[in-house]
């Protein structure tokens, strides 16, 4: 479809949250729920909430949308269900169930726009193993595509981004750059690193989720709008726990530094940056590399937290399960409250 979908995003086709300092000073403002059965709520910034049904099965439920950050309605789509999908795998579910959240202009933009991006969605959650059972539409002046997903655990096997422990490496299993080539795409520049992109975007997070399954992984999390560095504070500060990143470990996207060096950075990334206060860089860290690490993610890779001594054994089970980007990035050092130090 000739279209330029992105045009119709309010935020340039970026899929970036609320910035994580407004969003914390309203939150601090909710009193949390209370009851036995809530497993994991909103007290750790965790990925989904879980509630407990009985003695073998917990729900995990999420939710996520956004505007278009491509302009191929199908792919965006596909984009947006596989990063609905991904908070029931960080969380150590499966999906079971999903209703997609639609926002269209339906009298500006033709249905068959539409149809495709629900095609889209309805191709991921079927590979996930999933159903679309439903959902909700309303008219709006700026596409929003994503999905409200419900999913299962064993109570005794749920994950969270809270209990990492000084001593464990971190594993991250995608590349990082897509909130950087998707402006490189608006830009027209760098071709190889954006379609890379929208492969990553467009994969789920399944096989590394059921490798994950067969180690004693201690924390998890995906990495989204709030880039690397944001959702690993999440885990240190919430595991009290001190970490360090070795830049020249991480795994990148084709051209995203060249990409970043350009400027070529969404707003997102600075917003990140601005909140962060706990992160220090190495002065080896090249400024293009500070960029890929606050840039916000789309549906972006799983970061595990795993002890040492199975580290590697995880590592080669992702490898041979056709995870080939991930990598080891880092280590939990020492007890603290969420500091990072990158070198």
């Amino acid at each position: 479809m000739d279209i330029k979908l992105t045009q119709y995003a309010a935020n340039g086709g970026c899929a970036c949250k609320i910035g994580p300092n407004a969003l914390s000073r309203v939150l601090q403002e909710l009193e949390p729920p209370r009851d036995p059965r809530l497993l994991v709520g909103i007290d750790t910034s965790d990925d989904a909430g879980v509630y407990k049904l009985n003695e073998t099965t917990a729900l995990i439920q999420t939710l996520d949308f956004f505007s278009p950050v491509v302009d191929d309605p199908y792919l965006f789509g596909q984009i947006a269900a596989a990063n609905s999908l991904s908070d029931v795998y960080a969380m150590g579910g499966k999906p079971l169930t999903a209703m997609n959240i639609v926002a269209f202009p339906l009298t500006t933009l033709d249905g068959s726009i539409l149809l495709a991006i629900l095609k889209g969605g309805l191709a991921k959650v079927t590979e996930a193993g999933a159903i679309i059972v439903g959902g909700h539409s309303i008219y709006d002046k700026e596409p929003k595509y994503g999905l409200s997903v419900t999913g299962t655990v064993h109570p005794d096997a749920v994950l969270t981004n809270a209990a990492a422990v000084p001593g464990d490496i971190l594993i991250l299993t995608k590349a990082l750059g897509t909130g950087i080539l998707s402006t490189a795409a608006r830009a027209g520049m760098f071709a190889t690193g954006v379609e890379a992109a929208k492969q990553s975007m467009i994969t789920l997070n399944k096989k590394a989720a059921e490798c994950m399954e067969r180690f004693q992984v201690h924390a998890c999390t995906d990495v989204t709008g709030f880039g690397l560095l944001g959702h690993l504070y999440e885990m240190a500060s919430g595991s009290g726990t001190q970490v360090e990143i070795n830049s020249s470990a991480l795994p990148l996207l084709p051209e995203v530094l060249e990409a970043a060096d350009m400027g070529l950075v969404p707003a997102g990334a600075y917003s990140n940056r601005d909140y962060l206060k706990s992160v220090s860089f190495a002065a080896s860290v090249p400024e293009k590399m500070r960029d890929v690490c606050f840039d916000p993610q789309t549906s972006g890779g799983l970061l595990m937290s795993i002890p040492e001594k199975q580290a590697a054994q995880l590592l080669a089970a992702l490898h041979v399960a056709g995870v080939t980007t991930a990598a080891i990035i880092g280590k939990m050092t020492a007890a603290g409250r969420g500091e990072i130090h990158v070198y």
